[in-house]
């Protein structure tokens, strides 16, 4: 294991290519001989023909294959990313690795790409321990769990730790194996007006370092709460959701009591992370319905608000942030790069050289590695309005059992420090400014927020995180059936809190408005939709105009600026029914309205 035994010690973690081998090496050479032997024949002139019915055969006896396929740049990954499962693309774009089942391979092999049949990865897993449920939990977690372990592990938690950790099913797999969700909380069975964070991981079956981090994790969060200040501090602050193993039909291929068969999708050769609706691509990008895995997850989703997440892979070393789907920035794209900075970056303080150093050294644009449409982090955060990535943290994808407490020692710093940004940027309450009644509004950015980056408040206690990089915003809070509010000038630094809570006035109550300090009129009034705002104001300041029809709904929103002296605003109202319109524009928490008519 180590290359200088005056510089290594055990449980040192070096690249891929110094791991330990230590397995059978008749059996591994009779395994690469026959897929030798076979992928000539496969890649043989004349046999197309043949060549499908042998795939076929292969995929029919093994539900999921492994190939290697030949590309001339990333065009070409891109490409074949919307057909087949990508696992990993060299760094000039000439080779890339995936995965197959019956329906892809069907459309990838008329593409005419040349292609070479690989072993599966399973095949190469070495150094797989397993956890009994009869044994004891080894102390140093360099162990991989039983399916039966592991659930008891998940219980034994909450019934340790029941006063702040509770665990409970999603959903059932279609073996019948659960989906368990832990939830750890200073108040777990209440809903608080708190960030809720998500780590999940293993959603494809043979990716399973974080599977076990994530147990440990979980066991270092509860044994330290009340002793340790930053994790109580956490605790009591947040709600913290950790899914360990969200596809365990695909780890435990081989049965329950070991992971050395692990596939990539799940019992249906589905592979997860192409399954979820897609900004671009659609509700079905890959063709498929819908697995009871997914669904599942977008059902927590909806039953939750979760403003920050993380879902873990290996087969490379990075953090990879959105979009996946698309070649535009995410509007939060400089936020992306520090958080993800962050991440890679104390790792590296505490790893050993090389180690977490894929890409811009630990860090990449998801669209930028390769596009794939249907991910789950495209899809958490452009759907929920969650802010999700994907954290790659082995290249090894199921690293021998001992080698789990150094990726640990690597990692669990970062882990907090990623947890930790959900309590940052902007939070606070929206309520009614009379009766002080929690609203469900919409928090937007003008000029910053696109493709469904805003954030919402939600009931029942009107709470919203806006998560945002350090800078000066202008934010706009709305409410159907209140008059939006516009505070300009927030202030967001660097891994603080800035608490902004917001009053909006409800339509009805038009007469308490502030109407001093500005003198406005519409003109010409009424008209058949072309209007001219004349208003007056003392200083520079900026805010929203709004038109509200006459049942409340916001049909116009825009922006304005103003300077001192006479202001004349043209907005434009064509196609609109007759009838009486509420104007409003908001300045600096002051609201000043005027009826309209358009005829």
């Amino acid at each position: 294991m180590c290359c200088n035994t005056s510089n290594c010690s055990p449980g040192i973690l070096h690249r891929k290519n110094e791991y330990p081998i230590t397995f059978n090496l008749i059996n591994y050479m009779k395994t690469i001989f026959t897929i030798w032997l076979l992928a000539g024949y496969l890649l043989s002139p004349g046999l197309f023909a043949q060549k499908g019915d042998i795939m076929d055969a292969l995929l029919t006896a093994k539900g999921e294959l492994y190939i290697q396929v030949k590309v001339h740049g990333k065009a070409d990954v891109d490409a074949i990313s919307r057909i087949i499962s990508l696992d990993h693309v060299n760094g000039d774009y000439t080779l890339a690795t995936a995965y197959i089942n019956r329906q892809t391979f069907d459309q990838f092999r008329f593409l005419g790409y040349s292609y070479e049949l690989l072993p599966n990865p399973y095949e190469t897993f070495t150094g797989i321990e397993m956890w009994d449920l009869s044994e004891k939990v080894p102390a140093d977690w360099d162990y991989y769990p039983t399916y039966e372990g592991y659930v008891s592990m998940m219980n034994g938690f909450a019934a340790q730790h029941s006063d702040i950790c509770k665990v409970y099913s999603i959903g059932a797999t279609n073996q019948s194996r659960e989906l368990l969700m832990l939830k750890i909380s200073d108040n777990v069975n209440d809903d608080e007006a708190e960030p809720e964070f998500l780590y999940t991981s293993s959603m494809h079956g043979d990716e399973l370092t974080a599977y076990v981090l994530m147990l440990r994790l979980t066991d270092y969060l509860l044994t330290r709460y009340g002793t340790d200040p930053r994790i109580t501090n956490m605790v009591d602050n947040m709600e913290i959701f950790i899914n360990p193993l969200a596809n365990p039909d695909g780890t435990y291929k081989g049965g329950n009591s070991t992971v050395a068969s692990a596939i990539r999708g799940n019992a249906m050769y589905i592979d997860l992370n192409r399954n979820y609706p897609d900004p671009e691509d659609g509700p079905h990008p890959d063709g498929n319905p819908w697995q009871v895995e997914t669904v599942a997850f977008m059902d927590f989703a909806e039953e939750n608000h979760v403003v920050m997440a993380a879902n873990f892979h290996g087969g490379a070393e990075v953090v990879n942030y959105p979009w996946d789907t698309w070649a535009k920035l995410h509007a939060d794209d400089s936020w992306w790069i520090y958080v993800s900075r962050e991440y890679a970056d104390t790792v590296h303080i505490n790893a050993v050289p090389g180690y977490f150093t894929d890409f811009q050294n630990g860090i990449t644009n998801g669209y930028q590695w390769y596009s794939i449409s249907g991910g789950r982090q495209d899809y958490s955060t452009y759907f929920t309005q969650s802010r999700e990535s994907t954290i790659e943290i082995t290249e090894n994808k199921t690293p021998p059992a001992y080698l789990l407490p150094s990726y640990w020692d690597y990692n669990h710093r970062s882990f907090l420090n990623y947890m930790e940004q959900a309590m940052f940027g902007l939070h606070g309450l929206v309520t009614d400014s009379i009766t002080g009644e929690p609203l469900p509004s919409r928090i937007f950015i003008f000029g910053h927020d696109t493709d469904s980056s805003e954030a919402y408040s939600h009931l029942p206690h009107g709470y919203y995180t806006r998560l945002l990089n350090e800078g000066s915003y202008n934010v706009t809070f709305s409410c159907p059936g209140y008059h939006s509010r516009v505070i300009s000038g927030v202030q967001i630094q660097k891994r603080q809190k800035t608490e902004l809570n917001v009053k909006l006035l409800s339509l009805t109550a038009i007469g308490n408005e502030d109407i001093c300090e500005h003198t406005f009129r519409i003109i010409p009034n009424p008209n058949d939709g072309d209007f001219v705002l004349n208003i007056s104001s003392k200083t520079n300041q900026t805010g929203l105009l709004e038109v509200i029809s006459p049942i409340g709904k916001t049909i116009l929103i825009h922006p304005v600026e103003l300077k001192p002296g006479a202001n004349d605003l043209a907005f434009h109202l064509k196609g609109l029914q007759n009838g009486i319109y509420l104007l409003r524009i908001s300045l600096e928490g002051k609201y000043f309205t005027k009826k309209m008519w358009v005829k």
